[in-house]
């Protein structure tokens, strides 16, 4: 909508007034739905105050004055089983500036080419001038949590003050925030309009530093060659501080052997922010129950808190709707859902099950079990000596007998990022379901299941900086539906008798039992963080990351890449000559260098490539050009002794 700005350079207040309540009006939680920010109108106090103060002063900064006592009239919100607590972003509402990043930027995006070869047209774009792109966790009180002070990018708030009269359970402040930071980014450039007069355009309110600081000036990588750690990382056209986001995960500020923790081993599992790490201790403080189930205050809670974490995967994921997401122990149990209950039902000796060369263990065991069991045929996509996809001769294994293609999106020992959506889109001309493995795609590029259209996606927590034995299993709803119960019990039932038994429909049918409540939260505040931080941005940033260490790893002799596909995400297997790779891996670990040896849970890529092992690096976004130069250092120490 356009808005008028009066004289004070403020918008006009009803205007203003119309947009809060067409925004609460798509909000879940129990308010109410109309108010007036007239100050000569009384409708909620609260509003009243604060249209107050801002038409006085001139700005919101001004917030910081009011009195934070609470009318004792006030009544706390009440929880709903509905209310998912995911608030608008900005992008959902018109008039919005131009973004730092290309709209489309993602998988396969070209820092040299204004197009993107994905060709998915993003919603939840990044400000750079102001990523609040996140969902801010209603179901958290922060009155008693130290998030907002640890985190470097913490929730949503007025110079991490609350506002007038908030109450501790109370969500109107909460969604007002988010409407006043809207009014504040969109309405009016943040150099005109400073929260308290100490800010400039590349500065943020709770940071001394922006890891975002946006020249526009700039639009090229610059790739340093050096081990003095002083080159910029310039990603089209803006900063990312990795040695910034590096301060929110508390776990590399450990030493090991006396060095600096550099953690990469990221492809195995990633390490945990500051703010999953008390999302999750804050559950078990205040919000500890079962859910679902139960009429008092704490299982309102959990239910709430569990229930908006699922938004928070449907969302991320692009789903359309919740009950396409359920909660699983990871990827691998994913998987295995899949092939116990679809597979199982529906396949029948002669069918042929296609998976690539490149795939986890996980996503070919249960495949050739159920294929023993059943009398299924295997069928491997082959791959070429980079190790991409050979879609031509996928094209060949293609046939009327061809029901499942579970494939994975990123390999885990090579770091290939697969033709994901092609390879979907000719298995279902052939007739056939499709299932890709996520684990190690979605923590580095914008994983859209609407775009890409798989019939069921996977991936691991812990694996996107999340809890260890969580994980979300994507599926079209009506295929969800069809497919019987993976586990009986609790929680997944409409009604027993000793005659019939009655299964909700997905994704309850699917978590029988108590689950994993409060990992599940955590799941939700890491996809909190990573949504603040912009898959996008994350993806350039890791990829000019891999470049940089690709090139020093290049220039040491006796180095040999397995795995040299174009399209890659940051995986660097490699073999030193002269040394066995647990030979490498101990001599970087006494440097504090953590990385993977042996052979990764996908023994059939790497004998393909003519190895059994491999040493293997994976990198992050919380990694910088100094770990890389420590870990590239030490391979030439190395080679020092033996040549």
């Amino acid at each position: 909508m356009s808005t008028n700005i009066n004289n004070n350079g403020l918008p006009n207040i009803d205007d203003l007034q119309h947009l809060a309540n067409e925004l609460f009006k798509t909000l879940p939680n129990e308010f109410p739905k109309e108010i007036s920010l007239s100050p000569d109108k009384a409708e909620h106090p609260r509003a009243t105050k604060i249209a107050e103060t801002i038409l006085q002063t001139g700005k919101i900064g001004a917030l910081d004055q009011i009195p934070l006592a609470a009318p004792s009239n006030l009544q706390p919100t009440q929880h709903s089983f509905s209310g998912f607590g995911a608030s608008p972003t900005v992008s959902n509402y018109e008039n919005t500036e131009a973004f730092a990043l290309p709209p489309n930027a993602g998988a396969g995006f070209d820092p040299k080419d204004e197009k993107s070869s994905s060709g998915v047209q993003e919603n939840h774009d990044l400000n750079m001038d102001d990523p609040h792109t996140g969902f801010h966790d209603i179901n958290l009180n922060n009155e008693n949590s130290q998030l907002n002070e640890k985190s470097a990018f913490p929730s949503l708030s007025l110079n991490n003050q609350y506002l007038p009269f908030q109450t501790e359970n109370s969500s109107f402040e909460i969604e007002l925030q988010a409407a006043l930071a809207f009014v504040d980014t969109q309405f009016k450039k943040r150099e005109d309009f400073p929260l308290n007069g100490n800010e400039t355009t590349t500065s943020y309110y709770f940071l001394e530093q922006n890891p975002f600081a946006f020249d526009r000036k700039s639009t090229n990588i610059a790739v340093g060659n050096s081990f003095d750690g002083k080159e910029i990382n310039l990603i089209k056209g803006h900063h990312f501080n990795a040695e910034l986001v590096k301060k929110d995960f508390p776990i590399l500020r450990e030493t090991v052997n006396g060095k600096p923790l550099v953690w990469f081993d990221n492809a195995a599992t990633t390490q945990k922010p500051q703010s999953v790490i008390d999302r999750i201790a804050y559950f078990y403080e205040h919000e500890n129950s079962n859910i679902h189930r139960a009429a008092h205050e704490l299982a309102a809670r959990a239910s709430d808190a569990y229930e908006a974490a699922r938004e928070k995967v449907k969302t991320f994921l692009n789903a359309s709707s919740v009950n396409e997401i359920v909660f699983v122990r990871g990827a691998t149990e994913g998987i295995n859902l899949v092939a116990s209950t679809w597979g199982d039902q529906n396949l029948n000796s002669g069918d042929e099950i296609i998976v690539s060369n490149l795939e986890h263990h996980a996503n070919i065991v249960p495949w050739k079990r159920l294929a023993d069991k059943k009398g299924l045929k295997l069928r491997v996509i082959p791959v070429d000596d980079d190790g991409q996809i050979l879609l031509d001769e996928y094209a060949k294994l293609l046939n009327p007998r061809t029901r499942l293609v579970a494939f994975t999106q990123v390999s885990n020992a090579l770091g290939t990022v697969t033709p994901a959506k092609k390879i979907v889109e000719m298995a279902h001309a052939a007739g056939a379901k499709v299932l890709i493995d996520g684990a190690q795609s979605v923590s580095h590029m914008k994983v859209d299941v609407q775009h890409l259209n798989p019939d069921w996606l996977v991936f691991s927590g812990h694996k996107l900086f999340g809890p260890t034995g969580i994980g979300a299993l994507y599926g079209k709803e009506d295929l969800l539906n069809e497919m019987q119960p993976y586990q009986s019990g609790g929680n997944m039932i409409q009604d027993v008798t000793f005659e019939e038994i009655k299964y909700h429909k997905a994704p309850n049918r699917f978590e029988a039992g108590t689950g994993n409540i409060a990992d599940a939260i955590g799941l939700g505040a890491a996809i909190d963080y990573v949504t603040k931080l912009g898959i996008e941005a994350i993806g350039q940033y890791e990829h000019y990351l891999l470049e940089y260490a690709t090139n020093l790893l290049k220039q040491i002799p006796g180095v040999r890449l397995i795995g040299t596909a174009k399209d890659k995400a940051s995986v660097l297997s490699f073999n030193l000559q002269g040394y066995s790779n647990d030979q490498v891996g101990q001599a970087l670990n006494k440097e504090g260098v953590a990385v993977r040896t042996g052979h990764h849970c996908a023994q059939p890529i790497l004998r393909r490539m003519g190895v059994e092992t491999t040493v293997r690096p994976s990198l992050a976004f919380y990694n910088t050009t100094q770990d890389v130069d420590t870990f590239i250092k030490t391979l030439w120490e190395l080679k020092k002794v033996r040549f």
